[in-house]
């Protein structure tokens, strides 16, 4: 009923209202009924909903306001802390600006020109390469200022050695044509400004193809077979002056290693006088022993004038009755007089050295180094050979010598000398000359082959040796000795050895 009431108006709630107030009058006065009452009294007055609507709107308002407020508390917290409380920190913990003031000065125009100034006098060169190796961990030296510095010292630098190395020479144009790209071969002329890239003595960026190069896996195991231990020897030499005579006695042999399936071997030994070949002889075989005594005498008739280019060998064998011998190993005595002058018997002990077939022994040959580092000239002389292989069925030979320049496994150039006909220790005294740069002399190598010229056919190769900074043995040592004494030959002899395989990738058109 209040309901339908009000919605008459505001004058229907105003009449509903005074009778509320009657009926809670007590007692209710007459013509009112206690139902009636009672009713309007469980009725909840009602509110315009004009009124709540707006408390509501003034409620999301407030909470609006307030939470746009936060955000900018916040915000305007965190840029005071990034912009006042972090330099303030720094600041505060850095060295004060008075206490260090050589940034300011350095920062100055004027105080920088005269900083240029004083870097062209040489008498503060040394302290200035202290400075730049300080400039590299202290923050307190511009930039500016380093670079000045270091083109500077640079500079010094290239004056130093426009004074000590050559300049550039016409002949060594064709060298550097022939090398490989990724050599990267600079310039020697000091003449011309560089760049500062290009001016700075490292080898930092250098590509060096020895470190790209593949160690062949059969040479590491060969000179893993080369260190086991094969034994020793023990014979003794006399010469006898009456018959001319050098008496070599074979006495015994300890610790040999087995060859057999059953532990033991059956060993002999065999016995040349090099040059000579033909001369072979041996001893009697022993059967299943490690350490066997053969104890005989073995006499070589040789002029005692031609013993000190004589050599003696000794191959140690093990027999096998339905098979190839196996070879034990070898003993190769250079020097005849090592021990004494074979006046008297001399007994010897020598390690047998690991070996799978007799080595042949195709002469030697004599030459010289000599480098200039001023011209950038190598001289090879070849002064001789001696005990070269025969070649040719009449016993002799016609050597000649054939020097090839490598560099990285790549022949750049060869030269060869005249031919010697039909000998054995042709002398030639003939010098070959190549143009090397200073700062090339690390990349290339010698490689001296002798060879046997035929008129029909080709030519045989009698042995090689090669000389360089890769080379090894007598040949690096040559090599290292030549770049020690400059502008003094320096002459050795070398062994002549077979074609390896190493020497066919080096030079596949030898």
């Amino acid at each position: 009923m209040s309901r339908v009431w009000g919605d008459g108006g505001p004058r229907c709630q105003a009449a509903l209202a005074a009778l509320a107030s009657l009926c809670r009058g007590r007692p209710p006065p007459l013509g009112l009924d206690v139902e009636t009452c009672r009713s309007f009294e469980q009725q909840p007055p009602e509110r315009s909903p004009s009124a709540a609507e707006a408390g509501t709107s003034v409620s999301l308002f407030a909470v609006v306001v307030i939470v746009c407020g936060v955000a900018l508390v916040a915000v305007f917290l965190f840029l005071f802390w990034k912009l006042c409380w972090m330099p303030w920190r720094n600041k505060e913990a850095s060295s004060p600006s008075s206490a260090n003031p050589t940034l300011e000065a350095l920062q100055s125009p004027s105080l920088r020109g005269n900083m240029a100034d004083k870097l062209k006098d040489p008498s503060t060169l040394g302290f200035l390469e202290a400075a730049v190796k300080i400039s590299h961990t202290s923050p307190d030296i511009p930039a500016e200022v380093q670079m000045s510095v270091k083109e500077h010292i640079m500079r010094h630098t290239q004056l130093q050695r426009q004074t000590t190395e050559p300049a550039s020479s016409t002949r060594h144009t064709s060298f550097k044509r022939h090398l490989p790209r990724q050599m990267h071969v600079s310039s020697v002329d000091y003449g011309n400004e560089l760049p500062p890239a290009a001016e700075q003595p490292t080898s930092i960026g250098r590509i060096k193809p020895e470190l790209y190069k593949q160690k062949s896996v059969d040479g590491d195991d060969a000179k893993s077979e080369a260190t086991k231990s094969c034994g020793k020897i023990n014979f003794s030499l006399r010469y006898d002056y009456e018959s001319e005579t050098l008496i070599v006695r074979i006495l015994k042999a300890f610790d040999l290693p087995a060859k057999d399936f059953c532990g033991s071997s059956d060993p002999y030994v065999k016995i040349y006088l090099l040059p000579d070949r033909k001369c072979k002889l041996q001893t009697r075989v022993h059967r299943k022993t490690l350490n066997p005594t053969f104890d005989e005498n073995f006499h070589f008739p040789v002029p005692y004038e031609e013993l000190a280019d004589r050599k003696l060998h000794l191959s140690v064998f093990d027999f096998d009755r339905f098979s190839r011998h196996d070879m034990i190993g070898e003993v190769i005595l250079d020097n005849l007089f090592e021990a004494s002058d074979l006046s008297r018997e001399t007994s010897i002990w020598k390690d047998i050295q690991y070996a799978t077939s007799e080595s042949v022994d195709l002469g030697e040959i004599m030459f010289s180094l000599c480098y200039l580092p001023t011209a950038g000239r190598l001289t090879l002389t070849v002064i001789k050979c001696r005990n070269l292989k025969a070649m040719d069925i009449t016993g002799y030979s016609d050597p000649y010598v054939k020097v090839s320049l490598l560099c990285d496994g790549r022949r750049l150039k060869k030269k060869k000398t005249t031919i010697k006909k039909n000998t054995l220790n042709p002398v030639y005294n003939e010098a070959i000359i190549f143009d090397i740069p200073p700062e090339n002399m690390d990349q290339v190598s010698l490689l001296i082959s002798v060879m046997d010229y035929d008129r029909v056919g080709h030519n045989e190769i009698i042995g090689v040796c090669r000389v360089g900074i890769n080379a090894e043995g007598l040949g690096r040592d040559h090599w290292n000795e030549m770049l020690a004494y400059p502008r003094k030959p320096i002459a050795h002899w070398h062994s002549l050895v077979e074609v390896k395989k190493s020497f066919k990738e080096g030079n596949p058109r030898l």
